[in-house]
């Protein structure tokens, strides 16, 4: 049976402020996440890093202006962002990311002869 109700160019206004109230609620909930990141990030342990992230990835998602200067700071900084930018992706490589950053990470910190991630590596892919 046919819907009897007809078309109105009010719903398209009821859903369009329905959008903007609900993108509000997520970036405001966003920024908070990230907050709570920072409050966190002076203990012991990555917490306040991954916490961060996943404020960020909120915001991100959801605020147009946000993502205009997330993507003027990935042009000025791409080595720093990209790995954000990876993890906003669709479908996010969580495991090559996460090698990519150890590599990165124990490049910075140990010298080449005691670096253990590559060839560790090397022994599970035989």
């Amino acid at each position: 049976m046919p819907s009897l109700r007809v078309y109105r160019a009010t719903d398209d206004l009821a859903r369009e402020i329905a959008g903007r109230i609900k993108r509000f609620g997520l970036v405001m909930l966003g920024f908070a996440i990230i907050v709570a990141g920072i409050a966190i990030a002076p203990l012991p342990g990555p917490g306040g890093i991954p916490v961060i992230v996943v404020g960020l990835m909120i915001v991100l998602k959801n605020s147009f202006k946000a993502r205009r200067q997330f993507v003027r700071l990935h042009r000025a900084h791409p080595r720093v962002l990209s790995p954000i930018r990876r993890l906003l992706r669709r479908d996010p490589e969580f495991m090559a990311l996460f090698y990519h950053q150890t590599l990165r990470v124990e490049r910075i910190l140990l010298p080449r002869r005691i670096r253990f991630v590559k060839p560790l590596r090397r022994r599970f892919r035989r």
